[in-house]
């Protein structure tokens, strides 16, 4: 079952970076969700898809997809850029 290594973004509603550096390994969904027809919530059978791992380097979870033979596609972080500006740039 395939599998996706990445890191966490940061949320566009905090400010800080708390666990963003963390990385985690998400299972790729193995069926289609499928509209239940009492409630009409979308869902399947597939518990893979619930289940996200942690670890604290790409290196470890790297090691844990080789340990158990899980295929992998690592995202790699994109850069972080600052946008500097003044206060005073609000008012040109």
């Amino acid at each position: 079952m395939p599998a996706r290594i990445y890191q966490r973004p940061k949320n566009a509603m905090q400010s800080g970076k708390a666990r963003t550096a963390d990385w985690l390994l998400e299972f790729a969904p193995a069926e289609a969700k499928r509209p239940d027809p009492l409630m009409g919530w979308a869902g399947s059978g597939d518990t893979q898809q619930q289940v996200i791992l942690t670890f604290e380097t790409e290196a470890d979870a790297r090691a844990y997809a080789d340990k158990y033979g899980i295929a992998v596609h690592v995202t790699p972080t994109p850069p972080r850029r600052l946008k500097l500006q003044s206060y005073a740039d609000n008012f040109r």
